[in-house]
């Protein structure tokens, strides 16, 4: 028994190494973007003192200039929310946000980082599965690596839980809620069968986080190397005037070349990590809703329920015995049902076939 219980701490604590890791690769990330932000302005100011710009490469350059103000403003939103919450958590006696696997402090360079992690629109919402305060919260979940959903740091739990629906969430905090229920079990064949589907758990995220670093490093390279073409784009603008008219031809025709370097560079910046991404969302949440007719309302009434778990399930095949035992465990944990928003009595094995019925949904076209 000691060894299958050594079995899941190593696991765990594999995964808490590899989450450590991705949160230094995304504050490397948060430096690099954050001197192509600077590149990007620069360059975007020699723009806007040209007169007589052909009015549809001045369209194009002001939509992407809307683009990278709204990310940036997502970023200085991650940061203030971060120092809120470190705020109330540290008044709460709760052992700071920064706990665990998050960074030392979030400046704003980690704030860029972790806005391009999760991604974000023209619009300035989230491409990831959450937005608005959801989006926030999550953020705020990854830098913390669970203490806010444990700690309760200035978030409600419901709110804790369902921020936490993606890889990092689950092996720091999220598995170490749901393991806690082990303790409720006598006879060491059930607790042996669920360390094992813990340990399934963990050692799909490690998968999850080391796609991410390579997911990372890759883009942190081609932010070097676009970089590098903006620097030279910019010494090259400034000896172009600023008359577009009185450009020659090939100043134009490079001009235009320009304004394509910088829709590829901003793509860089506002595009998410897709290996960071939760693998059940919102969105497929309320596609799961509009083709359930027969479950809608049991669907609505358990959503934060239902994201959660369909995230700590995806890819974790369970038998009838496993969904017996994992349901009995859970529902013992007044961590995990204050989360989700159930009561003792409304959760049981029927609600995880529920969850796999909705993992079956969302990857039915895919593999899964």
């Amino acid at each position: 028994m000691a060894k299958k219980s050594s079995k899941l701490k190593k696991a765990q604590q594999k995964a808490k190494a590899a989450a450590q890791k991705t949160n230094q690769k995304i504050n490397e990330l948060g430096k690099y973007t954050s001197s192509l932000y600077t590149s990007l302005t620069t360059i975007q100011s020699l723009f806007d003192r040209i007169r007589n710009v052909p009015e549809k490469n001045m369209l194009k350059y002001e939509k992407l200039k809307t683009i990278r103000v709204n990310w940036k403003q997502q970023a200085e939103k991650i940061e203030l929310e971060y120092k809120k919450a470190e705020v109330k958590a540290t008044g709460q006696g709760v052992a700071g946000v920064g706990a665990g696997v998050a960074v030392a402090a979030l400046g704003p360079t980690a704030a860029m980082g972790i806005a391009t992690t999760f991604g974000a629109a023209s619009t300035g919402t989230a491409i990831s599965a959450l937005s608005g305060a959801a989006f926030t919260n999550a953020a705020l979940a990854w830098l913390g690596g669970g203490a806010l959903a444990t700690g309760g740091g200035g978030m409600a739990a419901g709110s804790a839980f369902l921020a936490l629906a993606g890889p990092v969430g689950w092996t720091i905090a999220g598995v170490s809620i749901v393991a806690s229920g082990l303790m409720f079990f006598k006879t060491n064949s059930d607790k042996e069968r669920l360390e094992n589907i813990y340990t399934l758990i963990s050692n799909r995220d490690i998968k999850s986080y080391e796609l991410a670093i390579v997911e990372l490093s890759e883009r942190i390279t081609r932010i070097i190397d676009e970089s590098e073409k903006l620097r030279e784009a910019i010494v090259k603008i400034e000896t172009f005037g600023t008359d577009y008219t009185k450009m020659t031809e090939a100043q134009q025709y490079e001009l235009g070349a320009y304004v394509n370097l910088m829709e590829a560079s901003t793509a860089l910046l506002v595009n998410p990590i897709l290996g960071l991404q939760p693998k059940y969302s919102e969105q497929d949440f309320d596609k799961l809703c509009a083709s359930e007719s027969e479950l809608y309302s049991y669907f609505k009434t358990h959503k934060t329920m239902i994201i959660s778990m369909a995230n700590l399930l995806y890819k974790i095949k369970l038998d009838d015995k496993d969904k017996k035992l994992l349901a009995k465990s859970l529902k013992k944990n007044k961590d995990f049902l204050s989360s989700v928003q159930m009561a003792k009595k409304e959760f049981d094995a029927d609600d995880i076939s529920k969850i796999e019925r909705a993992l079956d949904d969302r990857y039915k076209y895919s593999t899964y």
